[in-house]
This record gives structure tokens, C-alpha cells and sequence, in this order.
């Protein structure tokens, strides 16, 4: 048994001073700062730094892994180290960039004895919705998978392509049959075209909001008409809120996500031919960052997740700087709490709101009821963090530490993270478990 002290805790929403009492991988109870434990000789003690605060351990909720198969882009060893390093003890794995995708069971249990023993944070996964696979569905969910994703357009790899009229229809019905979760990558490709050349508003002029306003509003369509459950995965229009909005007060069970490089990079500042910045749908300009932020405020959006997608240094194109050829995602599974606790704190935000973005709403979204809080009963599952400390982003424990972050200052150092009631030793030997959606 150990006692976590902190003058400064997020708990039930709001920072305060607290005693958190873990016994074993749970945490017993949340107690005020100075309750002595008494009768109890086998009790250590943990006491925070002055400057430090205690969070839950954070949640994300999309990370593309790529293993097996494309292992040489990121794998679970590096990707789980990199998440405990960042504070994140769980993350949900993508169906897609891995080979096989995980398209039916046989590939989910090939991912999971791919994973089994390296993972230094707990992991959990996503299973995909391709063409012809609506059967296959039910299965994956009750094989547990935390729901399924689609595209809607190219995805960029060939063994996962899009749904459109009625494969997506079909699958939708499916879904809802079960009471699933679909997530989209929610793109119009009728509205995008071909890009090419170093000059990045070229790029985003390819992939315009009005691709994924027109894509969102087809989706929340269905999602009206079959009943499902739908996720919109990072969100980078701010175009899209209002109908997202009316949707939701409609009754339309639809979550949305965004991504901290759309909160915190901007269109006007991507140097022409930097291919670390390329990612789809792209970062955008000043104003729809700022008006992203307004929809984290008001609650159209719900949460915030890395879309950690990796590459080998060959495939972001960085000797010839094309935005057309380069692979398009952005590493920041490691950087997530402090990107977006740098730009938060600047517009008035607090820890109780990261914790609520990171932590707590992406573990409601999967079902996850034991993780992203700090409360009696949860898992002891923790952070440490000084969000006055800076640091230069430097070294990463991604595969492929390519990163538009590389040489920022940052605010947020993570100073400790437990995973179940024990500290992560990043590089030791690994403590996750892979997770199901109807528990361990």
C-alpha cells in the first residue's frame, strides 16, 4: 500500500489538495492532504513537489501503432515507451497501417500476440470497417474491440480502403444492430484533389473544411437514419461545429475529437517544403485553430487525442520537401500534455480541463470506466507532472522521432508516471495488459 501526496490533485474536476491511498493496482480512496494512515505499518509514502500536481494517467484514444507489419514505422515496444514517458497509461490502437489490418478476428489476434509482452502502458484496439466486412463486424465487438473504423476516403494504404454509399450504409446498420461505435475519418474525396510541391497552402487548398463539412454532414445523416453511434476522429475544420452542434442536440449520438497539432500549429507558419508538418486533414490556418479552441470551451468538442502516425524518414519525403508525395502524419504520442497544456494555459484554461479533454472523456468514450480519473475504485493509473517547468523537445522514444515540435519550448514536465500502482520505468521491463472492451 502507498500514499500519493499532493497540495495540488485534479479530483472530481478541480484542483485541490489530496492524500490518494493505492492498495495494490486500485486506488483505495481520495482523502484530504494530511489524513494519517493509521493501524497500517506497511504504508509508503509519496510526497509531491511544491511545484508538482498529481493527474490520472491519460488516454489515447488513437494511436496508429503499425505492428506487425510495418514495424519499421513504429512499434509496440517504442510506442508504449513514449506514451509513459508523455503520461499516457492507455492507448487504443488503429485498425490500419498494420499488416494485416485488423479487419476480422484472426487479425486482431494476430496484433495481440504482436503486442503481448511489450507493452509498457496498457493497449487496447480499434477493429476496422472496410467494404464487405459488415459480417464480420458483431464479431470483432464481441471479440472486444472498442468499435470499428472507417474512411471515407483514400486512406493511403491499399489493404484498407474506403466506405462510401452503401457499404457504409450497410455497415452503419450493422453497427447499430449491436450498439457499436463507428469512428470516421470523415473526408469528402469528391471535394479533394491532388497535391504536389513544397508550397504548403497548396496542400491545404487540396484538402479544403468544406471536404470534411461535406463529409460530416453525410455522416450525421446516416447516423440519424440507422440510430449508430459515431465518432469524428481529429477534427480540423471549425467549420463544422454548428451542424455538429445541431446534430448532438438532436439526439444524434455523435462524439468528436480534435489533435494537439491542430490546437497548437497553424497554416501561416508551416515552412514551405517541412513535410514533419504534413498530415490529413492538415493544419489549417490562425483563425480555425482559434475557433477549434472555442469548441473545446463550449463542449462541441469533446476530447483530445495524438493520431500518433509515424513514418520512416524516407516516406515524409524531407530531402524534396513534397507535401503530395510525403506520407501524411504527425508523431506526438510523447508530447501530447504539453503541447496542449502550453497553449491552454495561455487562453485561461487549467489542468481540470487538459485532464477532462486527455483523460476522462476518451476513457468514456471506449467504455473504460476504471481509467482516466483519480477516484476510490479506478485504476492507480497516474501522472506527475510540473506544468511550470519548461523544456526544448529534444529526444523521443518514437521509432521515428520526426516531429514538427523538434526545438520548441514547452511547458508541462512529466516528472513520474504509475501504472497501476507502480511507477513506469520507461525502458524497464513491460507492465501493460491488453485490454477489451468488456475489461481485462
Amino acid at each position: 500500500m502507498i500514499v500519493l501526496r499532493a497540495q495540488r490533485a485534479v479530483v472530481d474536476g478541480a484542483e485541490r489538495p489530496a492524500a490518494v491511498l493505492v492498495d495494490g493496482e486500485r486506488i483505495e480512496a481520495v482523502l484530504p492532504y494530511d489524513t494519517p494512515i493509521d493501524g497500517r505499518s506497511d504504508v509508503g509514502e509519496v510526497v509531491l513537489a511544491d511545484d508538482e500536481v498529481l493527474l490520472p494517467g491519460l488516454v489515447d484514444t488513437h494511436v496508429h501503432v503499425n505492428e506487425p507489419g510495418r514495424t519499421e514505422w513504429e512499434g509496440f515496444a517504442s510506442a508504449t515507451r513514449a506514451a509513459a514517458a508523455g503520461g499516457v497509461t492507455t492507448i487504443v490502437d488503429m485498425p490500419l497501417n498494420a499488416l494485416p489490418p485488423t479487419v476480422d478476428v484472426a487479425a486482431l489476434e494476430v496484433k495481440r500476440k504482436a503486442a503481448a509482452g511489450q507493452c509498457t502502458v496498457d493497449v487496447g484496439f480499434w477493429g476496422g470497417a472496410v467494404p464487405g466486412n459488415a459480417g464480420e463486424l458483431r464479431a470483432l465487438h464481441d471479440a472486444g474491440v472498442f468499435g470499428v473504423k472507417c474512411f471515407l476516403l483514400d486512406s493511403g494504404v491499399a489493404e484498407f480502403p474506403p466506405l462510401v454509399g452503401e457499404d457504409l450504409a450497410a455497415a452503419l446498420h450493422a453497427v447499430a444492430a449491436f450498439d457499436g461505435l463507428m469512428i470516421v475519418h470523415a473526408e469528402d474525396g469528391t471535394l479533394v484533389r491532388e497535391a504536389s510541391g513544397r508550397r504548403y497552402l497548396d496542400f491545404v487548398a487540396s484538402r479544403p473544411r468544406a471536404a470534411e463539412d461535406s463529409a460530416i454532414a453525410a455522416l450525421l445523416a446516416l447516423a440519424r437514419e440507422t440510430g449508430a453511434r459515431v465518432h469524428v476522429v481529429h477534427l480540423s475544420s471549425a467549420d463544422a461545429l454548428p451542424q455538429l452542434a445541431a446534430a448532438r442536440a438532436d439526439g444524434v449520438r455523435v462524439t468528436v475529437e480534435t489533435c494537439p497539432h491542430y490546437l497548437a500549429l497553424t497554416a501561416e507558419e508551416v515552412p514551405d517544403g517541412d513535410t514533419r508538418f504534413k498530415c490529413c486533414p492538415p493544419v489549417r490556418e490562425a483563425d480555425n485553430r482559434d475557433a477549434l479552441w472555442r469548441g473545446l470551451a463550449d463542449g462541441v468538442i469533446d476530447m483530445v487525442v495524438s493520431d500518433h502516425s509515424p513514418c520512416t524518414a524516407d516516406l515524409k519525403q524531407l530531402d524534396r520537401g513534397d507535401f503530395g508525395a510525403a506520407w501524411g502524419g504527425i508523431a506526438s504520442l510523447q508530447l501530447g500534455l504539453p503541447v496542449v497544456w502550453a497553449q491552454a494555459r495561455e487562453r485561461g484554461h487549467c489542468l481540470a480541463d487538459v485532464v477532462r479533454w486527455m483523460a476522462e472523456r476518451p476513457a468514456a468514450l471506449v467504455g473504460l470506466e476504471r481509467k482516466g480519473r483519480i477516484a476510490a475504485g479506478a485504476d492507480a493509473d497516474l501522472t506527475i507532472v510540473a506544468p511550470d517547468a519548461t523544456f526544448t523537445v529534444g529526444k523521443l522514444h518514437h521509432r521515428n522521432p520526426i516531429t514538427p515540435y523538434a526545438g520548441r519550448e514547452l511547458h508541462g514536465v512529466v516528472r513520474s508516471t504509475w501504472l497501476r500502482g507502480e511507477q513506469v520505468d520507461v525502458g524497464g521491463v513491460p507492465r501493460g495488459r491488453l485490454l477489451s472492451r468488456e475489461g481485462e
